[in-house]
């Protein structure tokens, strides 16, 4: 059998491999990803300039907009206090924080605590795995090579570490958080004051929580529309279901309240997907 024969048989027998089957779980977090990369591609809509819009959200997502009422800022939800390591400390005790704290990294301060960089648990490995290889790279890979073996001589903190540090003020909107995690492909964020003393951390799953609710919290907002929009005896017709961010509408409403209602609904933040199961009076 040739290269190209094995490499299409094997080809073949992957394809005609069964797929692992979803979890029951699955569709549940695939929509809860769809619904933060909404709320992700929002925040990122309002940094970008007038000149340069990203493509529409797939789903609504609350307005980063520090100002608006109810928005959640990074103060609110940003873990107090937050583990730290000084500039000086060796690359083993390292390992053992990160392990302690079950986090991948975590920020450097100095002696004013002010971040100054950040060290992750793939500095660490970088470093034993440049000390444990015998590889000679080509010319290709020489320069950068030289400077990944000149950062992984080093044995502490400040030698390690990744600077400067991407971090995030306690006043930001947890939308332009989750932007800029997203962005940097960050799962932890710092979270400093206007001199950049460290004030606490973000991490990627509480931002996502803070971004979706809920569904109770979509049902009361929906109630809250179904008060404002319909009259005072249409309101107790009107049936309401949430899972999994898809509301279901039941009931009979006149025809002008049934597309009013429908419209606001589906303009609800976290809002997936609308059934329409009201019938027309």
């Amino acid at each position: 059998m040739t290269q190209h024969e094995s490499f299409s048989t094997g080809a073949d027998a992957r394809r005609s491999t069964p797929v692992r089957p979803w979890s029951p779980s699955e569709g549940v977090r695939q929509d809860l990803l769809v619904r933060y990369l909404g709320a992700v591609a929002t925040a990122a809509a309002e940094q970008a300039g007038p000149e340069e819009q990203p493509p529409p959200a797939p789903v609504s997502a609350p307005r980063a907009s520090a100002t608006g009422s109810g928005t959640p800022l990074v103060r609110d939800v940003m873990e107090v206090p937050a583990a730290w390591l000084r500039e000086d400390l060796p690359y083993r005790e390292i390992a053992r924080l990160l392990a302690r704290e079950h986090v991948g990294a975590l920020p450097v301060v100095d002696a004013d605590d002010r971040v100054v960089g950040v060290v992750s648990e793939s500095d660490l490995l970088a470093k034993v795995a440049v000390e444990a290889s015998g590889h000679r790279p080509g010319p290709v890979g020489r320069l950068w090579e030289h400077r990944l073996r000149g950062r992984a001589q080093g044995e502490s903190a400040a030698d390690l570490m990744t600077s400067p540090a991407i971090t995030v003020l306690p006043g930001a909107t947890v939308a332009e958080a989750a932007w800029l995690a997203a962005l940097s492909r960050l799962k932890r964020i710092p979270v400093t004051d206007h001199e950049g003393r460290l004030v606490g951390a973000v991490g990627r799953d509480t931002l996502l929580q803070t971004l979706i609710r809920d569904d109770a919290g979509i049902r009361a907002e929906v109630e809250d529309r179904i008060r404002t929009v319909c009259a005072p005896g249409d309101r107790t017709t009107v049936e309401v279901t949430v899972h999994d961010g898809i509301v279901e509408l039941s009931g009979q409403v006149p025809a002008a309240t049934g597309d009013r209602l429908l419209a606001e609904t589906e303009a609800i933040a976290d809002v997936v997907e609308v059934k329409n199961l009201l019938t027309l009076a």
